[in-house]
């Protein structure tokens, strides 16, 4: 497997050096060849990423970061040096009391180690010992679209290569036949309104846009126009997208434009795929044990349990980076129904994707992130009843979690105030977190960047460092 890291942007110099030549040959090679540049800059710990995002922000005092000294403190007032004026959202900004809210929810040590984890993630509680927390995680942004936007492309403002992209662009494929970044979707159980997700968030902004994410639906083809449309054959077929290949070489050496062997690229990326995708996304041979490992939900098309098991699939055929959303965690009332229903969603199949990796062999190569764009207040949204409420959203401190590839299995790191409200101990800024992911595959976030507009961008722009102590 070619493992090559790109830090300039050569490429397009070197395509139009090529150009200048015009033949098919030269055109040929370079496609044959699209990395550029050094070797990785550290041996890799992982050669691929599962990338799950829980999309809304998952509550950390409700999963991860147990608080019980709090249930002595229910409905009082947070104290104003513990929330020393923190910049609120327009939900909760003018309410004129925030009442401490404890967890609805018992927890319970997992694992050799010990390791504090909510009853609604009893499964995933299984595998304690082979995953890494972290409970200090913090951003900026206290809203979604930016804060999503901030961790996924390193910058709260549209307009940057998502996390797969840079990797897609640093690493290249590993299999020719499939995308070498892929988007898989899932709604939660919780019913309610889903915030937006963007196709700019798996976009690959100012890189080749051979290095965008192609998302997989769960409804007719898996990708759109994977098919050919009635009356065309694979012999038809193959000869349009020759003449097109031709026609775009000669436009190619008349404008010498990158983007020209991008769109014959992926043209012929595409033809593959048409053999190689249904052959991935076709279930019917996996055995039911996988199904009933996976759960209830795993038979269901575009469900969090059934995408796990794409996901699978996808690491097998080497794919580089599988990004999973899953939708429903913005719960600003009703957290403790609701909760439990996404718990309910990811539990089992993120127990059972991580035990499927290691029985394959795989989990040590693979890298798993699991996170949301930030955490919940201790205090409630609204009125605090009896048997119900609701948390804002909270950028101060959130927890993650990592598994396989490069990280400290069985282990927990950093903490967070007697409030779950800020953190006190070992903070992992977002490009932290990002420096880390590019570090466990071999890659120096400081040297993966492309000349854009003058200067040399980065997905940690302009700041983070890699967590060395989550590292196994």
């Amino acid at each position: 497997m070619k493992q090559l890291v790109q830090t300039n942007s050569s490429v397009g110099s070197r395509r139009l050096f090529l150009a200048s030549a015009a033949g098919s040959a030269a055109l040929g090679a370079l496609m044959n060849d699209e990395l550029r540049g050094g070797q990785l800059h550290h041996a890799a710990r992982a050669k691929r990423i599962v990338y799950m995002f829980m999309h809304g922000g998952p509550s950390q005092m409700d999963l991860f970061d147990y608080k019980p000294q709090l249930d002595k403190r229910r409905g009082a007032e947070l104290p104003d040096s513990v929330r020393m004026n923190q910049r609120l959202t327009g939900m909760t900004a003018n309410q004129a009391s925030f009442p401490v809210t404890p967890s609805a929810f018992r927890f319970t040590q997992r694992g050799q180690a010990g390791m504090w984890m909510s009853e609604l993630l009893p499964k995933l509680g299984g595998v304690a010992d082979r995953l890494c927390v972290i409970r200090s995680m913090h951003t900026e942004a206290i809203n979604h679209d930016p804060a999503v936007t901030y961790l996924q492309t390193g910058h709260q403002q549209p307009g940057r290569p998502s996390m797969g992209a840079w990797l897609s662009y640093g690493l290249g494929s590993a299999n020719r036949n499939l995308p070498t970044f892929v988007v898989l979707l899932s709604r939660g159980s919780a019913a309610r309104p889903d915030d937006p997700l963007h196709t700019r968030l798996w976009g690959s902004a100012f890189l080749p846009s051979s290095h965008q994410g192609v998302s997989f639906r769960a409804d007719g083809d898996p990708v759109l126009f994977l098919s050919d449309p009635p009356g065309v054959t694979p012999t038809t077929r193959r000869r349009m997208l020759d003449g097109l290949r031709k026609l775009n070489e000669r436009r190619f050496a008349a404008t010498r434009d990158p983007e020209i062997t991008t769109r014959i690229e992926q043209f012929e990326l595409a033809h593959r795929m048409q053999m190689a995708v249904p052959d991935l996304t076709d279930l019917s041979d996996e055995p039911e044990r996988t199904f009933a490992s996976y759960g209830p939900d795993s038979k269901t098309p575009g469900s969090f349990a059934a995408n796990c098991i794409l996901a699978r699939r996808m690491i097998e055929r080497d794919v580089r980076f599988v990004q999973l959303y899953h939708r429903g965690w913005d719960q600003h009332y009703n957290l403790p129904t609701d909760l439990r229903l996404q718990c309910r969603d990811v539990d089992q199949p993120c127990a059972a994707f991580i035990r499927d990796l290691e029985q394959r062999g795989l989990l040590d190569e693979t890298l798993i992130v699991w996170c949301g764009e930030f955490g919940r207040t201790i205090y409630s949204q609204g009125k605090l009843e009896q048997d119900n409420y609701g948390r804002d959203h909270h950028g101060r401190c959130f927890s993650a979690w990592l598994a396989g590839g490069g990280v400290r299995a069985g282990a927990t790191f950093g903490a967070t105030d007697d409030f779950s409200y800020n953190v006190v101990e070992n903070p992992v800024h977002v490009h932290d977190l990002n420096a880390t992911i590019l570090h466990c595959l071999g890659v120096d976030h400081t040297r993966l960047t492309f000349k854009h507009k003058g200067r040399q961008f980065r997905i940690t722009d302009v700041h983070g460092s890699v967590v060395k102590e989550v590292m196994g």
